[in-house]
């Protein structure tokens, strides 16, 4: 689709006139109307704007002339998993698994490659594979060659340290130590818990990126240990395979 045909269909969707959508971009109605008559393209900084508003990359408010890919992982983003900068605005350059709310969530490249290993099997990859393609495709994009730069001298590391030393502290029984945690975006982990009042209750955002990390119970069996953390809670609970059946087990705020 062109710009003009984006921005109309976006601003119908969302419920907007025209008038309110000049509103909220500080433009006037008629250079609204110019857009979706093809006419001109919003500017740079209204563009900025408009993502804001839509959240939709620019790169979507352009008619998505170009792929993107993560510069930390390399996997193809769209508007559904783009990262987020500290005010909340869409980062086209990340995911939100690699970053987050103005963090970088990995800081090892070997680390990142032993997350993104297991996806790439389930994607018809050996293991051997995954490994070499990640090992040359990873020093090639912008995060790893401006690591220096870019890095927060392991401020984040030291954060996810003291969460993993709160959670062992717990000492959940059956849960083995945790030794590491890696990003988890809500969507894909956000399961919902039955509670005793016979209602059952989800307790993330789809669209947050947390910290987490699923582990094998200690006693054995079927069901496995789910770990999720932020600056504001550790949840810990127990699912079958697939997520199903999933029981909580703490929610304990920070």
């Amino acid at each position: 689709m062109n710009t003009k045909d984006v921005i109309y269909e976006l601003r119908t969707k969302n419920g907007l006139s025209q008038d309110e959508l000049a509103e909220k971009v500080f433009v006037t109605r008629q250079a609204v109307s110019r857009w979706e008559n093809g006419d001109t393209i919003p500017n740079t900084e209204t563009l900025k704007l408009l993502s804001q508003v839509f959240n939709v990359s620019i790169n979507t408010l352009l008619g998505s002339p170009q792929q993107l890919f993560c510069q930390c992982c390399g996997m193809p983003i769209d508007d559904t998993i783009i990262g987020t900068d500290k005010d909340g605005t869409l980062n086209e350059e990340y995911c939100k698994w690699c970053y987050a709310d103005g963090h970088y969530t990995y800081s090892d490249m070997d680390e990142l490659i032993e997350v993104c290993i297991p996806h790439m099997v389930k994607q018809g990859f050996t293991e051997e594979q995954a490994r070499a393609y990640m090992k040359e495709r990873l020093p090639q994009l912008n995060y790893w060659k401006r690591y220096e730069e870019l890095s927060d001298n392991g401020e984040f590391e030291a954060f996810k340290k003291q969460l993993i030393d709160e959670i062992n502290s717990l000492h959940i029984e059956g849960l083995p130590k945790v030794e590491k945690l890696n990003a988890l975006v809500g969507s894909y982990v956000n399961l919902a818990y039955p509670l005793p009042s016979g209602i059952s209750a989800k307790f993330l955002d789809d669209g947050t990126t947390y910290l987490g990390n699923q582990l094998e119970s200690e006693f054995g069996g079927e069901r496995c240990f789910g770990v999720l953390a932020n600056m504001d809670f550790i949840l810990i609970c127990t699912y079958e395979a697939e997520g199903k059946n999933p029981e909580l087990v703490l929610y304990k705020k920070r």
